[in-house]
């Protein structure tokens, strides 16, 4: 859990480039007017094509733009569409979209579930097995001759990776990580400590999920974490029985050290602090003390005012509840200052969500301002004055949980 982040200033980890879609709208400016400027509300989201369940789904975008070639959009499933535009976002942000030799140096970390299975096929093998005279037969022959080869190739998880070297030419070393959430702190995680470690010098760090998958759905609602209804703030979710709502994110950051990114007359929207992962068995009590673990072995790093926090709670009744009790905690010590629980908006996105609270919490840094609450329970309060460090924290939906400190760039 411990992150040495070393003396040397020149391989502090800078931010500088963010690509970011989600149900909220694309990219930084649009982020920025919804969570910051605009009156806050809960969007109601799609209640209808997966009743009971609501999604946020993600708003329209011109694949074209960021994905030119309409036959490698063709192959690609939607997730690793929205995780190729993101992308694509993040490196024009970045100053890099086609610069070929930096991209031929820049190393690529991807977060990323499994790919998405034929729901009509599925269908239709599970309605013939129950009228079919020897079941065993008719599905060895239907799996057979009913599933598309490339489908399976479709669904690897580092073809991401793979689609973003093929349209972005990013061809440096790879690596893809699964796991839910906890995939995406660690991506992050990675990165981060080989740029201080001097192993590399710029890094693409991303993810994507698309929310709108009835396998996904229907797997999220066997293991009962889904919500029903309309859409709320994830505090007054945990108090009513719990339950996330999911929603589709695209999301990728470039990742320099300051160095690298000086020499190249590159300003950040922040620096990234230490990053922390850790993980329990979620037995009452033991998610919190792996968090109040991270927040003791970050404290040398604060600064002598209260922290601002984008919290990761996703509205799961007992580890949104441990959280509450945390941050109400780190509240009455004069750690943490104004909270805000980002899934309440742009809903949990699994292995994208922590890569999302980095871009958002760089954003507000680099805005030199602040989220607005949209929170009727009462822990969600205005901001007295803009925090100059933000405390991004992740706790996955069934394990793993995390948090980065971001700090503004004088």
């Amino acid at each position: 859990m411990s992150d040495p982040t070393g003396s040397d200033s020149a391989r502090d980890v800078w931010i500088t480039g963010i690509g970011l879609i989600s149900s909220l709208g694309e990219g930084l400016d649009a982020h920025w007017q919804a969570l910051a400027i605009d009156e806050p509300r809960i969007s109601a989201g799609d209640t209808e094509r997966f009743a009971p369940f609501p999604v946020l789904p993600m708003v329209p975008i011109e694949l074209d733009k960021q994905i030119p070639r309409k036959a490698d959009q063709r192959q690609m499933e939607p997730w690793q569409r929205l995780g190729t535009y993101a992308a694509g976002l993040a490196l024009a942000d970045a100053g890099l979209a086609g610069d070929l030799e930096r991209l031929a140096h820049m190393d690529m970390i991807v977060a990323a579930g499994g790919g998405e299975r034929d729901v009509v096929v599925d269908g239709q093998i599970l309605a013939g097995l129950d009228g079919a005279a020897e079941p065993d037969a008719f599905l060895n022959e239907r799996l057979a001759n009913d599933l598309r080869p490339t489908l399976f190739l479709a669904q690897l998880s580092n073809l991401l990776a793979g689609n973003i070297s093929i349209v972005h030419k990013v061809t440096g070393s790879s690596r893809t990580f699964m796991g839910e959430e906890l995939a995406g702190i660690s991506a992050v995680e990675i990165a981060a400590r080989r740029i201080r470690a001097g192993q590399g010098d710029q890094f693409l760090v991303g993810a994507a999920y698309n929310a709108e998958r009835k396998d996904m759905l229907l797997s999220l609602a066997l293991g009962n974490t889904l919500w029903k209804g309309a859409v709320n703030a994830v505090w007054e979710r945990a108090n009513a029985g719990g339950g996330m709502v999911t929603g589709s994110i695209g999301v990728f950051l470039v990742l320099e050290s300051r160095a690298h990114a000086e020499a190249r007359g590159k300003t950040a929207y922040a620096k990234l602090g230490p990053v922390l992962s850790g993980r329990s068995r979620r037995e009452p009590g033991q998610a919190a003390a792996v968090a109040k673990g991270q927040i003791d072995a970050m404290r040398p790093a604060l600064g002598d005012k209260p922290i601002g926090v984008l919290s990761g709670a996703n509205g799961i009744a007992s580890a949104t509840l441990e959280e509450r009790a945390l941050l109400e905690s780190l509240v009455a010590e004069g750690t943490v200052g104004p909270i805000r629980a980002t899934q309440s908006r742009i809903g949990n996105s699994l292995e994208a969500a922590f890569p999302a609270q980095i871009a958002l919490a760089a954003l507000a840094l680099s805005r030199k301002g602040f989220y607005r609450p949209a929170d009727p329970t009462g822990l969600e309060l205005e901001a007295s004055e803009v925090p100059t460090q933000i405390l991004a924290t992740s706790w996955g939906f069934w394990r793993g949980e995390g948090m980065a400190l971001l700090e503004a760039i004088d």
